[in-house]
């Protein structure tokens, strides 16, 4: 049961950093009420998740960006327009809001847009991840006692 609640925290959290809105937060949760649930394993599932699947929006950015008019494409034109704007004004540390909803996709696709190096991509992203699902994990275990 661990590992098909792991893989569904995973999938989730991956999803939801390229195509659905808010459905890692739900998914981490209902996990992390499952009787002797692996909280630290369910976090860092949907960290991978996450992350790998901004990473799939940074590789849009990079390599994909003349498909932006198709409708399967995660980040519209406008949204991604004001992710650039942010990201020219703030620089790379904007990064860490990546998790924010509406606006951390478009900001993970003008990361590869702007050419940020992976490596800092990656270690600004994680961090903001990380931090939101530890923040959600702390607070349901603090709220459910």
């Amino acid at each position: 049961m661990t590992a098909g609640l792991l893989f569904g925290v995973f999938s989730a959290a991956f999803l939801s950093a390229t195509l659905l809105v808010g459905v890692s937060e739900a998914a981490l949760i209902l996990a992390a009420g499952q009787p002797d649930a692996p909280l630290l394993e369910l976090f860092l599932a949907a960290t991978a998740g996450n992350v790998l699947g901004a990473v799939v929006n940074f590789v849009l950015g990079r390599f994909l960006l003349r498909f932006e008019h198709n409708r399967w494409f995660p980040v519209s034109p406008a949204n991604r327009q004001r992710a650039e704007a942010l990201f020219n004004r703030y620089g790379r540390l904007v990064l860490l809001f990546s998790w924010l909803p509406v606006i951390g996709d478009p900001l993970t696709l003008a990361a590869g847009l702007l050419r940020t190096p992976l490596p800092v991509f990656l270690l600004y992203v994680t961090i903001g991840k990380a931090a939101r699902y530890a923040v959600l994990l702390w607070a349901y275990t603090t709220l459910a006692g």
